[in-house]
């Protein structure tokens, strides 16, 4: 077991294993059997690399995943896409390694959120080092772990592992987890079995067992316009919608004052939240709103079904439907599911969990409640486990940065698991 307070102490320890190494952050070279290896890309400089290519989910990440398999293949490993439905994004997964079962997937995802509006002191798309910090989008969440398990995937070679090391790399996980399930599917179809799923989200190397789930339903409703001085004979949407957010608003009250479980009870907050963040609509102070649109979002402790709650206000929306075209029979609302992210359960005695454990000396119970993708590697037959460098309340936020103390922790972390796989 090692301690998690060490790893600063550790790295600077660690043998070098006919390696000449300075850390993530240095040059690379390895001699074995009396031949040297090329030169090679280091964590730090994968990162640069990485951070460069502004992969905001609203645009295309080809660039990068190109450069990623191009890197792979230097190496010797092939990579593997699992595209959108128009081609324009890929997932990438890889089998680094031999092809038997047991292995670790090292899962990230590759988009980042929006620069848009925020006040940076930077080219978010360059990472410049300062006072012991990594500034950039995305050092933090999360192409700062995906450089360290690409910096990896040498070393696990070199070494000789016994055991895979599978390597995931996802399109569109902020805009609500919509890209890795096509790539876990074809994952467990193509790969041997992974015994531990590792998914890098930040959480200050702690292993963290739990997530809660979520869900996103893009609500369209649709009123009748007439002057707002005969507003009893038209549907105002505005009007109507704020019936469903207010419906939003009891069920909070009412989850709140609930005695929470144990599993509950470890979230905070510890119930299931419903919520509207943006709401439009309308066209003029005098006329009843034809349109209003907002997105019903539900987050859900584990062991609360997402397709309940969904059922649960589809009622309540067929509830103010009924009352709206009592008045205008063309009056409706329209409910479209855009994304669902399955909770992550804490697993009784989880492979993935044990592991991180061990690598980390961590031996606290943590759990979050934003959504990750490790519920839905769950879901799809892994154990998995939450553990990242870097804090996540640095996510999202202008001048994001990952400190470099985290991101050695990351580099030991990643050491200790090569060396796992070589037992």
């Amino acid at each position: 077991m090692f301690a998690a307070t060490c790893f600063l102490t550790d790295w600077q320890k660690l043998p070098s294993l006919g390696l000449t190494q300075t850390g993530p952050r240095g040059r690379l070279r390895a001699s074995i059997g009396g031949v040297n290896l090329a030169e090679r890309l280091n964590a730090r400089e994968i990162l640069d690399k990485l951070v460069a290519f502004p992969t905001i989910s609203r645009v295309s990440n080809l660039e990068l995943i190109d450069w990623v398999e191009d890197y792979l293949a230097s190496h010797g490993v092939r990579a593997h896409r699992v595209y959108n439905d128009d081609g324009t994004k890929a997932n990438l997964y890889a089998n680094v390694g031999p092809e038997v079962e047991g292995g670790v997937i090292l899962s990230g995802h590759t988009d980042v959120v929006p620069i848009d509006g925020q006040a940076w002191d930077s080219d978010p798309f360059t990472v410049i080092e300062k006072n012991g910090r990594l500034y950039g989008r995305g050092t933090c969440d999360m192409k700062g772990f995906d450089a360290l398990a690409l910096a990896a995937v040498p070393l696990a070679l070199e070494r000789g592992i016994k055991r895979p090391l599978q390597i995931a790399l996802s399109y569109d996980e902020e805009v609500g987890c919509v890209g890795a399930p096509r790539m876990i599917r074809e994952m467990a179809g193509a790969l041997p079995k992974a015994e531990a799923a590792i998914i890098g989200e930040p959480s200050m190397m702690k292993a963290v067992n739990g997530h809660k789930g979520g869900i996103g339903l893009e609500t369209h409703v649709r009123g009748f316009e007439v002057h707002s001085s005969l507003m009893h004979t038209g549907v105002n949407a505005v009007m109507e919608a704020s019936k469903l957010i207010d419906w939003a608003n009891k069920v909070n009250a009412d989850n709140m004052a609930r005695e929470a479980g144990p599993i509950a009870a470890m979230f905070t907050p510890p119930w299931t939240t419903a919520h509207v963040g943006t709401i439009t609509g309308g066209t003029a102070e005098n006329i009843t709103a034809k349109d209003c649109r907002f997105i019903m979002g539900f987050r859900a402790v584990p062991g609360e079904s997402l397709k309940d709650w969904k059922a649960r206000y589809l009622v309540k929306v067929a509830e103010v439907e009924a009352q709206m075209q009592a008045i205008h029979p063309e009056a409706r609302i329209d409910v479209t599911e855009r994304f669902t992210v399955p909770g992550l359960r804490p697993e009784t005695d989880g492979m993935a969990e044990t592991l991180a454990r061990r690598l980390t000396g961590d031996n606290g119970d943590h759990v979050v409640s934003y959504g990750t993708e490790a519920g839905q590697f769950q879901d799809g037959g892994y154990s998995a486990v939450i553990c990242g460098p870097g804090s996540i309340e640095q996510a999202h936020q202008p001048n994001e940065f990952i400190s470099v103390k985290q991101f050695h922790a990351g580099w030991v972390f990643m050491e200790r698991l090569v060396d796992y796989l070589t037992e």
